[in-house]
């Protein structure tokens, strides 16, 4: 794929442009092998920029090119560039200002995002699963383990969950996803904000339960504190001790290396219990050439 075949995929994934947050090239997955080290993301006003490897510098500077030319035609705001390959993820404004507050738009709701770091506060490619759990959590006591931003928390809010306990070591991304209940005007009343490492916390976790919907979304691999090769099946064999009778688990993994046989395998090992009903599909806007190596969103049920 050369550079105009790169622009012809990106204005294409443009036409039907919105406010909402869309994947516009998603090189990550292989699909697009010559440019496997660059996504680009449509946030309202925002054009995207992230690359995950060092590239020539000419290259680099035929893409920029490219940016400008697709951020001045589609009356983007504000383009930003970051090098996820770098220890210093700070992202660089190519073009616009930078303000304190951005939101990304999906279904209507919106999301607060901090592009000062490494992550901006909303992983667009679970999409999917976000819509499943919204799709039935009226009147449920939901369990969000491994929250960060509360995302789930925000759909499963909006739905009319009855109660929705959020789980996550880092306070800060706790804080953001409070934000994210108050700026789409949905009421903390019932929904739980609990800055713990969930491995140590089972007893706390547990009281609030038993739960009717449990989310397992965690890091393939945080250091010093998770890893989804050794520590996902001890999540699982927690789950007959939280669930209520016909209780549905999402579990999510997005690790490459890991297969859906994984999941499976773990579940029948540690809770047997719980049946395997499907796999959600993945966002068209993120094609990849091995389906097992793909985002993979595992719903089970008691």
């Amino acid at each position: 794929m050369n550079i105009d075949e790169l622009k012809l995929i990106i204005k294409n994934n443009l036409k039907d442009k919105t406010d909402e947050v869309k994947r516009v090239f998603h090189g990550r997955g292989n699909f697009y092998e010559a440019y496997s080290f660059l996504t680009i993301d449509s946030i309202h006003k925002v054009l995207y920029i992230s690359l995950f490897e060092n590239i020539p510098e000419g290259l680099e500077e035929n893409l920029k090119k490219l940016f400008l030319e697709v951020y001045q035609e589609y009356d983007f705001e504000l383009l930003l560039l970051q090098k996820r390959f770098l220890n210093n993820t700070e992202v660089e404004v190519l073009e616009g200002e930078i303000v304190d507050e951005y939101f990304a738009i999906e279904n209507n709701l919106k999301y607060s995002l901090n592009f000062k770091n490494k992550n901006s506060g909303l992983f667009f490619d679970m999409k999917k699963g976000r819509e499943f759990i919204a799709s039935i959590a009226k009147e449920k006591k939901v369990l969000n383990l491994f929250s960060y931003t509360c995302a789930f928390s925000v759909v499963a809010s909006n739905a009319k969950a009855s109660k929705v306990v959020n789980v996550d070591m880092s306070k800060g991304a706790l804080t953001q996803g409070r934000k994210n209940h108050h700026i789409n005007n949905l009421s903390t009343k019932n929904i739980e904000f609990m800055p713990y490492n969930i491995l140590k916390s089972w007893s706390r976790i547990k009281k609030q339960g038993p739960y009717d919907i449990i989310i397992i979304d965690p890091p393939s691999f945080q250091k010093g504190s998770f890893a989804a090769t050794k520590d996902y099946e001890k999540i699982i064999k927690k789950l007959d001790e939280l669930a209520n009778d016909e209780c549905i688990v999402l579990a999510c993994l997005n690790a490459p290396e890991l297969t859906v046989q994984f999941l499976k395998d773990i579940f029948s090992k540690n809770a047997p219990n719980f049946q395997y009903v499907k796999r959600l599909s993945n966002l068209e806007t993120f094609p990849c050439s091995d389906e097992e190596r793909s985002l993979k969103n595992l719903v089970f049920k008691k």
